[in-house]
C-alpha cells in the first residue's frame, strides 16, 4: 500500500501561485511515477501532469503547458506541483496519484489515490 497526503492548497487571489505538496509514505517512493490531476465541482477529474519514477521525465497537458511544474524529491518522500497564474476557473480539488514503475503519460493506471487539497482562486 501507498498512502498519498496532499497539501498546500488553499485560497489564492487570481494571478497567484501554489505549490502543492503530495507526501507519500507504505513503499518505495522512488519506484513509482506521479501524476497530478484535478476536479471541479460538477466536472471529471482532469490530468494535470505526471513525473515519472526513473529520470523524473515530466508530461504536461496541453493546456497546462507553461503555467505548471512538477517535481520531485526522492529524498523526501515528496511530490510538487507548482502551479503558477492562478485564474477562478483553477479552482479545484487537486490529486496526486502513484502508479508503480509506469510511464510519464497521462493515461496510467494509478493504483493510489490522495484525498486531495483544496485550491479556492478568488478573482
Amino acid at each position: 500500500q501507498v498512502q498519498l497526503v496532499e497539501s498546500g492548497g488553499g485560497l489564492v487571489q487570481a494571478g497567484g501561485s501554489l505549490r502543492l505538496s503530495c507526501a507519500a509514505s507504505g513503499r518505495t517512493f522512488s519506484d513509482y511515477t506521479m501524476g497530478w490531476f484535478r476536479q471541479a465541482p460538477g466536472k471529471e477529474r482532469e490530468f494535470v501532469a505526471v513525473i515519472g519514477w526513473a529520470g523524473g521525465r515530466t508530461y504536461y497537458a496541453d493546456s497546462w503547458k507553461g503555467r505548471v511544474t512538477v517535481s520531485r524529491d526522492n529524498a523526501r518522500n515528496t511530490v510538487f506541483l507548482q502551479i503558477y497564474s492562478l485564474r477562478p476557473e483553477d479552482t479545484a480539488v487537486y490529486y496526486c496519484a502513484a502508479n508503480f514503475r509506469g510511464l510519464p503519460r497521462p493515461n496510467n493506471v494509478y493504483n493510489y489515490w490522495g484525498q486531495g487539497t483544496q485550491v479556492t482562486v478568488s478573482s
